[in-house]
């Protein structure tokens, strides 16, 4: 009933019987909102039995404003209006009024099959915020050392090998140091081992100084094969804009997840998140980010399971049938239960041998820890149901207790 844009809103009201009531075109404002709630008004709208509202996104100030007043808000797929549209119209016209229409009668006819924004707590929805954030900056932060990494690898494999050594990468301090000190092969090539080792006090180094600054030095300093002195210079200026990206994406990276730890350590879920193996303070402010606080969001464990996209779906038409995994799914949950699954193999005895199980059956690797996010999300639909920790014996009751060897 509110088909929306970021100019305006059309609104689209309707009977019992699918009769036009009302329509109007507001304004994303205070004075638009108020004309929302006088037509609301005006078709019989009460506090005691609100006017049900769809529309088409989860978020914005429109919603917000209708869920402070207390309505119920179904935010419908556009995939779904879309075929919910062919209804309605074979032609396949499409009208910003007409598309109001179809989210009315979503609600009048199908109400039943789809569910309300979910009641989660403001705390809740500012660390949705924060994880969000935190984890759009990470993938950020993964593209800009892909491409500066690539830059290196054209005219600059030293700085590739420096920045690798002892195991570190591209987003270390230590390696955004030294490119920035010598952005070009030519550069590297008049430092001193001084100037190496003010490099890494800079980035925050305090030990062995003088010994990796001998080492990275000697790194730098190796014959390589070298592009034309201009294309070099060229490349290096490059390399510096690219690091610019680089550094910004880590600084917000760092303060994204500083954020976002102090508000997740502030919720009553958060020893129970925590108690998880393979979830640390930061994953497991990325699971309550995605699953919320409204303990009447998912009926049962399997509801939650297919919204992250773990439960395997089942497509069978005559004799034909066919088990694959999901792939309309929260891309968010289903990326940090991967790094959960993953994580949780040398802190879990049980689920490590849940994963062996699964190889040995035949499962490859994703599939494997795909089952195993499976069975953790069951586990804590139980625990933050129950207000209870993770038990290992009670997740995975096949494993045998282990004693602790005597010291």
């Amino acid at each position: 009933m509110v088909d929306w844009s970021e100019r305006h809103h059309d609104i689209a009201l309707v009977d019992e019987n699918g009769g036009l009531v009302a329509k109007r075109r507001i304004a994303e404002s205070v004075e638009g909102f108020n004309e929302l709630l006088t037509m609301l008004a005006e078709a019989g709208d009460t506090a005691e039995e609100p006017i049900p509202i769809a529309i088409e996104t989860p978020r914005g100030l429109l919603v917000t404003a209708l869920r402070a007043a207390g309505r119920k808000v179904y935010a419908i797929n556009p995939l779904a209006v879309a075929r919910y549209r062919d209804r309605y119209s074979a032609t396949r016209k499409k009208s910003d009024h007409a598309d109001a229409m179809v989210l009315a009668n979503i609600l009048r006819t199908d109400a039943h099959v789809h569910r309300p924004l979910a009641q989660d707590s403001e705390l809740v929805r500012s660390i949705a915020v924060l994880a969000r954030a935190c984890q759009d900056a990470t993938w950020r932060r993964t593209r800009a050392v892909n491409e500066l990494r690539s830059l290196l690898r054209e005219y600059y494999p030293a700085m590739l090998e420096a920045a690798a050594f002892r195991s570190g990468s591209l987003t270390s301090p230590t390696a955004r140091a030294l490119l920035q000190l010598a952005p070009t092969p030519a550069a590297a090539a008049r430092l001193s081992k001084d100037r190496i080792e003010t490099a890494l006090r800079r980035a925050g180094r305090i030990r062995g100084i003088k010994e990796s600054a001998a080492e990275l030095r000697a790194i730098l300093h190796r014959p390589h094969l070298r592009q034309d002195p201009l294309v070099e210079q060229a490349m290096g200026i490059q390399a510096l804009r690219l690091l610019a990206t680089l550094d910004a994406e880590c600084a917000s990276v760092d303060q994204l997840a500083e954020a976002c730890l102090d508000a997740f350590r502030q919720h009553p879920d958060y020893e129970v998140i925590t108690s998880f193996p393979g979830l640390a303070d930061l994953s497991g402010a990325r699971v309550l980010a995605e699953i919320g606080d409204d303990r009447a969001r998912f009926a049962d464990a399997r509801c939650l399971k297919a919204f992250a996209g773990s439960a395997p779906v089942t497509r069978a038409s005559g004799r034909s049938t066919v088990v694959t995994h999901r792939r309309v799914k929260n891309d968010r949950l289903a990326s940090a239960g991967f790094t959960w699954a993953f994580s949780a193999l040398v802190e879990s005895a049980g689920a490590r041998a849940h994963y062996d199980r699964r190889r040995a059956a035949g499962d490859r690797h994703a599939a494997a820890l795909r089952h195993l996010f499976n069975r953790f999300l069951g586990c804590l639909y139980y625990c933050l149901q129950h207000r209870v920790f993770y038990a290992e014996t009670t997740a995975f009751p096949a494993l045998e207790p282990v004693e602790a060897t005597p010291a």
